[in-house]
């Protein structure tokens, strides 16, 4: 492909003859080939101008810069303000633009992406439509299963997907859209036709910050959004119609509490499943809560903006099961005990699942939760205050402690708690441990929460990954 083809109209400054045939674009020097592009960005713990010598040493045809320190005599050079921006416009052409040949929708807050995302690639798929999934737990195209390394891919891997997706006859596609992936524009060049907001609660403030900035950055997906395509936003949350307020997409609102143009109330609940009203129409769906209440609205508006019949839309549903790792119910029948496995790790996350196993359980509530290290410390003690508080016995544990010491993290849960809660506190830094150890105190009736990892079949410890699965801990022991 010719470089002239891939930068026009981009705000970019070119030094040399762009009129050259190049092989790829690459953000990673170990990966440059003779040809390629090297695309120079700037991170938070390295600066890809530092590999620009070795990358045209390994044969790199054009470079593309925010410094212009780094421009350099024998290869065309492109200076640009913001890299991370023209590497998301370079990728979506490099791969034929394939989010205009499908219709894509994007979902994002802090809560429930991934189970919005993941029962509307179900519900198109059980509709007689092929599509495709970007997802925190996996990405799909049709039925075949991607691994996925994170919420959002980055802009080649992410534009890359896409291409796969058109070119196995997917028209519609569905994707989380992170706070990170918009700050750093891997959705640059993306086309999307509807998007969803689920939430907004602490979470990524060692990244963002603020909240404000956490808020704003989620908001730029909205102001992206042209006419014709579909905003749907969360009317019970404080930040919901925020959004929306410079889109210029038709809005459509959820609630379960006020008016909307999507309404829900739970009729009955149990942990099969609830008998759900939505619009008027009665509907049994297998999931649990009020948040997931909330989830099944914004599908609901999402399928029904996308023009699917309602009545089919709402016979789907009824067929949808939880995702892997949220609210995910293990029971063991010998025992008499109820287990579930969520990925909750947030303060309102956690919040939202200990609230609904309350609804529902008879016996006794155990919540074994633990925080991620190297990631936002200041909401570690307020999960620990709320999971105490909503429970009868809570257990201290570790998460994924990456490069902190585990004991660490876990005074700083405890320092959410008064010295009476103390008292009250289980510590087990061994998770594998704080399991066994819920699953040992339990009777019959009695739920144990497992919070925090969720899909995760991992730990990973200085720096090291290590296979452990909530569920099959729990399964031990059943």
């Amino acid at each position: 492909m010719k470089l002239n083809d891939l930068l026009v109209g981009l705000p970019v400054h070119v030094v040399g003859n762009a009129d050259i045939e190049v092989t790829g674009i690459q953000f990673d020097s170990r990966k440059i080939a003779q040809g390629n592009i090297f695309v120079a960005q700037v991170g938070t713990a390295m600066d890809g101008h530092q590999f620009v010598d070795s990358c045209i040493q390994q044969g790199a045809a054009a470079i593309v810069i925010s410094n212009p320190a780094y421009q350099r005599d024998g290869v065309v050079t492109i200076l640009a303000n913001n890299t991370d921006f023209i590497l998301g416009q370079l990728a979506h052409r490099w791969y034929g633009c394939p989010s205009e040949q499908l219709t894509l929708v994007g979902v994002t807050g802090t809560n429930g992406k991934t189970t919005i995302a993941t029962l509307l690639y179900k519900l198109t798929r059980a509709m007689g439509h092929k599509a495709g999934l970007l997802s925190t737990v996996v990405n799909y195209i049709e039925d075949k299963a991607i691994p996925s390394t994170h919420t959002t891919p980055d802009a080649l891997a992410l534009n890359a997907l896409l291409r796969q997706m058109v070119d196995a006859g997917c028209t519609y596609a569905f994707m989380e859209v992170s706070s990170h992936s918009i700050a750093q524009e891997r959705i640059a060049g993306l086309q999307f036709n509807g998007a969803i907001f689920t939430n907004l609660t602490r979470d990524h403030i060692d990244y963002h910050k603020t909240f404000d900035n956490y808020r704003d950055t989620k908001k730029r997906l909205f102001d992206g959004l042209g006419k014709g395509c579909f905003a749907i936003t969360n009317k019970d949350d404080k930040n919901g119609l925020v959004m929306t307020q410079n889109t210029h997409a038709d809005v459509f609102t959820y609630s379960t509490r006020s008016l909307a143009d999507f309404k829900a109330a739970i009729l009955e609940e149990g942990f099969d499943g609830m008998l759900l009203s939505i619009n008027s129409q009665e509907v049994f769906v297998p999931l649990v809560g009020r948040f997931n209440t909330s989830n099944i609205l914004a599908i609901y508006g999402a399928a029904i903006s996308l023009g699917f019949d309602k009545n089919e839309v709402l016979r789907v549903l009824s067929t949808l099961t939880a995702v892997n790792g949220r609210f995910e119910t293990i029971r063991s029948a010998n025992k008499g005990w109820t287990a579930i496995v969520d990925y909750a790790h947030t303060p309102d996350a956690v919040d939202n699942v200990i609230q609904t196993i309350n609804e529902i359980r008879k016996g006794r509530l155990i919540t074994v939760v633990g925080c991620g290290g190297n990631r936002d410390k200041g909401k570690r003690p307020m999960m620990a205050k709320i999971a105490k508080q909503g429970s009868d016995q809570l257990i201290l544990t570790s998460d994924n402690p990456r490069d902190e010491e585990p004991n660490d993290i876990l005074n700083d849960m405890i320092a959410g708690l008064s010295e009476d809660e103390k008292k009250q506190t289980l510590v087990i830094a061994d998770r594998a441990t704080a399991i066994q150890t819920a699953c040992t105190l339990a009777q019959a009736g009695d739920v144990i929460l497992v919070a925090g990892k969720g899909h995760e079949d991992y730990q990973i410890i200085k720096g090291v990954k290590h296979h452990f699965d909530d569920h099959e801990q729990v399964r031990l022991y059943i």
